[in-house]
């Protein structure tokens, strides 16, 4: 399997396919590269360098027991850019990997960066505070990581057969293969990383990342996102960065480069070749 190693010795898997402007994608809590499966296939299709990595302690990646924050996930992105040499690069990132991609420009700055793409991404900052009082209460982390720790497995089930894909919602029709992936995936990697991903992904601050960008930037996001909800996210996001086009979805999923896949590459491309693309 194609890996790079960290200064810290960890190994992290990745894929690389296709040729042409590189497109690179990091994927959310607590899933693995293989959460872009669609993503990946529509765009090496219309001729783009796909690259998808699993993050330290998840997928088949090494399962440290240290390192699992923002600042140390954007190390290990610009390691992989580093190593494949990549330049002029797309960055998409979902979820937590939208905190990863603006942890990474935040960083790491923007030489090797052409355009960003942020999906139901967890920026500016999900945890509640006196100067962000939109955000959810700390204990609701906490509920995360104390049902994680006493039933993975469960957890893991409950979170995409309810609220991660919207199949909670009237009318619903949940798909039992992507549930079973999710899980999958989920399974695949390490507790304490999943553990410890929680408060990176609830508690790390990105405001002054967000103001650090100055390439073209997509922020989608839905107003039914029941994971990272909307009124803290991508709104926000959107106005720190300066020029971002937001792109709102009325009923689609936190999981909806999955569930709405043709809509949101449609999307994704269309921003790609510098188009704005039609509302949901």
């Amino acid at each position: 399997m194609p890996t790079i190693t960290t200064k810290d010795g960890v190994t992290i898997f990745y894929k690389d396919w296709g040729t042409g402007q590189p497109i690179v994608f990091s994927h959310g809590w607590p899933l693995s590269a293989d959460d872009w499966d669609n993503q990946m296939m529509f765009f090496l299709n219309r001729g783009y360098r796909v690259i998808a990595h699993d993050r330290r302690g998840h997928g088949r990646s090494s399962q440290p027991g240290t390192g699992h924050d923002m600042d140390h996930y954007a190390d290990d992105l610009a390691a992989l850019t580093a190593h494949l040499d990549l330049k002029n690069v797309i960055h998409v990132g979902h979820s937590t990997g939208g905190g990863e991609v603006t942890r990474y420009i935040g960083r790491h700055g923007e030489s090797r960066v052409s355009r960003a793409v942020l999906i139901s991404a967890v920026p500016p900052l999900m945890v509640k505070t006196p100067a962000n009082p939109s955000g959810q209460p700390k204990e609701v982390f906490d509920g995360f990581q104390a049902t994680l720790a006493a039933n993975r497995a469960q957890f893991y089930l409950d979170l995409p057969t309810g609220p991660f894909y919207g199949y909670n919602r009237p009318g619903a029709k949940p798909s039992q293969g992507t549930i079973q992936n999710w899980w999958r995936q989920g399974m695949m990697g390490g507790i304490k990383a999943h553990y410890d991903g929680i408060v990176a992904f609830s508690q790390t601050d990105f405001t002054e990342d967000l103001k650090k960008f100055t390439v073209p930037t997509l922020v989608m996001h839905s107003e039914d996102d029941q994971i990272v909800p909307y009124v803290a996210s991508g709104p926000q996001s959107a106005k720190l960065i300066k020029g971002a086009v937001l792109k709102t979805y009325k009923n689609f999923p936190h999981g909806m480069p999955t569930s709405e896949a043709d809509t949101i590459n449609a999307d994704l491309l269309a921003f790609l070749k510098g188009a704005t693309a039609a509302s949901a």
